[in-house]
């Protein structure tokens, strides 16, 4: 299409541009109308700054990753993505990738999003191999003005509200993680609010922060150019107003009626009278091109048509061949009928690039819709016996179907039952679903569709779940039925356990195993989020054993049901046990998807009996290695990390993995998987003093709530208590915790390790002069503590004993306490803990007159809490040495290094110091390469050292005084 005017949009493009090419990545949203010309002002855009036709090479300084959705195509999982990794797309590969294509092989959106930012990174030059780990970094960013030639990445993405799900997620993924890279991001959508596009793409492109180009119809002045520019007979200023009347100044309508009417709608008009021609259908243009070529260019388009978009050139042409009668074939050969499709418009092809693709995708709609049913039907059998992957084998022996097809359906269904087992959730959706279409059998109908449904909740891909649930509900009842409901009723407990229970009592474990294990999966979890821990392990230790031996591990359709077997038992008291149990496991690198859960469940457990060290040495080992698991399985890896993170005073680091994992549930439209999480970012910022931070954490946490499951009022509870509690505002951690004791018989909440809520709610009955209330909050968790022999809980509970004894007036038993609280902070690694039975304990001493005793205990909390770098619990601990009369000292903080740099500068310090390269930082903390160049550009001025090594020496150093 010719391009006149839009200087306003080009000139917002170009801005952008410039400052991602000064290393401020842009997000850009191009929105308006079908035909109304955003593809063409992004071509235009392109080439102003690569003088050269877009592609994926370099040129000029500007590279371009290009993807296209297609509304045919819009559920092969990842096929975008492989438009963006600029491979063979359409036919290949699994879900339009070329041959070797590994779409049908992710697990999720976050792993392809990962790759796509190894993608972006590649195209900014960040794919050398650094395997010596550079010395000297990247400089630290000036305000300098970028050389025009500065390469910059433009990656598009058109018609995205027709792109597949998967890759939408994947892009949002990535986008999300672009901090210091030389990246425009171009997301272009005929609607921003179209219902297609995933809820954290449509929040990521209309924020604030990205560039907005709404396209409106050209006016009459353009109009004119346009048709100057289209060669058309020259427009009048009336006829140009009139025609934008006409057609709202849409190029593609008003260039269609240019091109097809001519001279005729001049005069048409100029008539007031005469109403102007509608314009002919895109459809009909594009006909009338395709009826003027050769028949072997004909059927070179038509073959391109039923392949996709886009496709290589070869299996066009054997598809095409059987088209062509013999003098046909003998006197054509590929090239030049290309060449004459290209001529036409109907196709394009750029230099040393192997794949053709449509212009515009009307134009692969207009040509493959015009085929007739036989002509269709013969082309995607043909298809189905060139291409070589099996999944893009029957998906057009599935199209050329004319009917049911009962062993077809078989087939389409064994393959997405394969992809179940590889976790390929999206892929084995499309395939179920496809399975249901073919087979006209009622029964076998159902079960398709009760199976793609579950993977589609499993992929994150069920938009409307009660619209789900009531399609299901119609089904004939069963125990697939029934499970199934129970699954998408989660939420509603009583609702879930009575279809849960009546799957149960329809199925015959023995007969299908492979139900018996997914419905007593779900029953763990049901009783997981009840925190009924010892139910929650039989059901779960029950699926593992229903699971036949042939099945890969996540088989019960459960991403975690050995983790929720080894939580179970700790919420029940049995985390010795669990421990005992588990026997060795291998490095968590080479640990298999069984082993890695184990892995898993086996850090969480060491971080609730106290050994914190071995957590953080599993944990962060499993965090490493689960790149290529569930979105679940990696946010439940995450906010456990940052858990133990937590508790042994790694505050920078908890913050980047709660971050993460917020990001993560987030990414995939599920932020009910990290109401954890966001209690421990309450507590973290809490601490940390940033309370306004902490207050927004604890707000989502409470509105969660709202819905009264226990699970997300426990975790609201306690981010609203310990905020109060460093707030020093005991009246309301009383009324945060309070209905806790009321939970408390219905479930595993007493239990000492896994979740601490007694210890503060004694602490502020006795502050606000309620010793009885105090009493019996911390009484039952006083006895199970001395059972588990829990050296933290039991620290914890002496604290708060103490300070409930010293406010009764008993000093003899306030002292007995605390001095048994200083017994069990020997055995224990939490700082925090320790620090605050000191200055308890030190607050005591002084109110009792002993003021040198006093001032031991408080100056250790103070070295405490200055290396923790917590300044609430801080200023009340130098308020305690003034009353002593004693100097506070210099706020020294725990470590240079973790003073002066930022958390997520500190985690990529240290990994670097950890002698991981750039990229395996990136790929660890799941930033880009180029971010990664950015922070170490900031963190060796900022420390004042020039080498990897010297900055591995320093916080060695700082680490083992600190």
């Amino acid at each position: 299409m010719e391009f006149v005017g839009r200087s306003d949009s080009l000139a917002l493009l170009a801005a952008a541009r410039e400052r991602a090419r000064a290393g401020q990545p842009q997000r850009v949203l191009v929105e308006g109308p079908a035909g109304i010309g955003k593809t063409a002002l992004v071509r235009r855009f392109l080439r102003d700054d690569t003088r050269a036709p877009e592609g994926t090479r370099v040129q000029a300084g500007t590279r371009v990753l290009y993807g296209a959705g297609e509304e045919a195509e819009s559920q092969l999982a990842f096929g975008v993505l492989e438009q963006l990794l600029g491979r063979g797309g359409g036919v290949g590969g699994r879900g339009g990738g070329g041959e070797g294509s590994t779409a049908g092989r992710r697990p999720d959106a976050h792993t392809a999003g990962a790759e796509l930012l190894e993608a972006l990174d590649e195209a900014q030059g960040a794919d050398g191999p650094e395997t010596s780990a550079p010395e000297t970094p990247a400089p630290a960013p000036a305000p300098v003005t970028p050389a025009r030639d500065t390469p910059v990445v433009a990656l598009v993405l058109d018609d995205a509200q027709w792109a597949d799900h998967p890759s939408l997620q994947a892009l949002a993924f990535a986008v999300r993680r672009l901090r210091a890279d030389r990246v425009i991001v171009l997301v272009v959508v005929r609607e921003a609010q179209d219902p297609r596009l995933p809820e954290g793409l449509r929040r990521l492109f209309t924020s604030d922060d990205t560039v907005r180009v709404r396209l409106h119809g050209l006016g009459p002045a353009e109009l004119t150019e346009l048709g100057d520019e289209a060669g058309a007979p020259r427009l009048t200023a009336r006829a140009a107003t009139r025609l934008h009347a006409h057609t709202g100044g849409n190029p593609l309508h008003v260039k269609a009626l240019l091109e097809q009417e001519g001279t005729s709608l001049l005069e048409a008009l100029g008539e007031p009278d005469v109403t102007p021609p509608a314009p002919k259908s895109f459809t009909a243009l594009v006909l009338a091109k395709l009826a003027a070529c050769s028949p072997a260019a004909d059927a070179l388009v038509c073959a391109a048509a039923v392949l996709g978009t886009h496709c290589a050139q070869a299996d066009a042409w054997e598809v095409a061949d059987e088209d062509l009668l013999a003098e046909e074939r003998s006197g054509a050969d590929l090239l030049t009928a290309l060449e004459e499709a290209v001529h036409a418009g109907l196709l394009t092809e750029t230099p040393g690039d192997p794949v053709v693709r449509f212009p515009h995708p009307l134009v692969h709609a207009a040509v493959y819709h015009q085929l007739g049913p036989s002509r269709r039907a013969a082309l995607h059998l043909r298809a189905a016996r060139t291409v070589r992957d099996q999944a893009q084998r029957l998906r057009h022996r599935a199209l050329a179907a004319t009917g049911p097809d009962q062993e077809l359906a078989a087939e389409l269904a064994a393959l997405g039952r394969s992809f179940v087992a590889e976790g390929a959730w999206a892929n084995a959706a499309n395939q179920l679903a496809a399975a249901a279409r073919l087979d006209a059998d009622r029964s076998a109908y159902e079960q398709y569709t009760l199976e793609s449904v579950e993977c589609a909740l499993l992929a994150g891909d069920v938009p409307d779940m009660g619209e789900a649930a009531q399609r299901i509900a119609r089904f004939t009842p069963g125990g697939w039925r029934s499970y199934l409901l129970g699954r998408l009723s989660l939420y509603d407990l009583d609702r879930a356990e009575a279809l849960l229970t009546d799957a149960w009592h329809r199925c015959d474990p023995a007969a299908d195993p492979v139900l018996g294990a997914r419905i007593a999966g779900q029953f763990a979890a049901l009783h997981g989020s009840m925190a009924h821990g010892a139910e929650m392990a039989e059901w779960a230790d029950l699926a593992l054993r229903l699971a036949p031996d042939d099945t890969a591990p996540d088989d019960t359709a459960t991403d975690m049901i050995r983790v929720l077997r080894l939580n179970g038992l700790a919420m029940s008291g049995r985390a010795p046990e669990a421990l005992a149990g588990l026997g060795p496991l291998p490095d968590p690198a080479l640990a298999g998807p069984a082993q890695l859960e184990e892995l898993l469940g086996r850090g969480t457990l060491r971080e609730w009996t106290g050994d914190l060290t071995g957590a953080l040495r599993d944990l962060s080992g499993v965090f490493g290695a689960c790149h290529g698991r569930a979105a679940s399985f990696r946010v439940l890896a995450a906010t456990a990390l940052a858990s133990a993170e937590y508790r042994a005073g790694r505050w920078d680091d908890a913050i980047v993995h709660t971050d993460l994992a917020l990001s993560l549930a987030a990414d995939t439209d599920q932020p009910h998987i990290a109401l954890y999480c966001r209690m421990l970012a309450t507590q973290v910022h809490a601490v940390r003093g940033a309370f306004g931070r902490a207050q927004a954490h604890a707000r989502v946490a409470r509105v969660y709530a709202g819905a009264g499951h226990l699970n997300p009022g426990l975790w609201a509870a306690l981010a609203e208590a310990h905020l109060a509690r460093v707030q020093g505002r005991p009246e309301d951690v009383v009324t945060a915790l309070e209905p806790l004791l009321a939970l408390a018989p219905r479930g595993d909440l007493e239990e000492p390790g896994t979740v601490s809520w007694a210890d503060l709610l004694a602490e502020a009955w006795a502050a606000l002069g309620d010793e009885k209330r105090a009493a019996q909050a911390l009484a039952p968790y006083e006895v199970l503590a001395t059972r588990r022999g829990h050296h933290t809980a039991l620290l914890a509970a002496a604290r708060a004993r103490g300070t409930l004894e010293a406010a009764r007036g008993d000093t003899v038993a306030a002292e007995r306490a605390f001095r048994s609280g200083l017994k069990h902070a020997g055995q224990v690694e939490a700082p925090l803990d320790r620090a605050l039975l000191h200055l308890a304990y030190g607050g005591f001493l002084r109110r009792t007159g002993r003021r040198t005793k006093a001032g031991e205990r408080l100056r250790t909390a103070r070295d405490l809490l200055v290396r923790l770098d917590a300044p609430p619990d801080l200023e009340r601990c130098e308020r305690e040495l003034a009353a002593c009369g004693l100097a506070s000292g210099e706020r020294r903080p725990r470590n240079r290094g973790a003073a002066l740099l930022t958390p997520q500068e500190l985690a990529v310090a240290r990994l670097v110091a950890s002698g991981l390269t750039n990229r395996q930082v990136a790929r660890e903390l799941v930033i880009s390469v180029k971010t990664v160049e950015y922070h170490l550009g900031r963190i060796f001025p900022k420390l004042g050292v020039d080498s990897r090594t010297r900055l591995a020496a320093l916080l060695a150093a700082e680490d083992a005084g600190t």
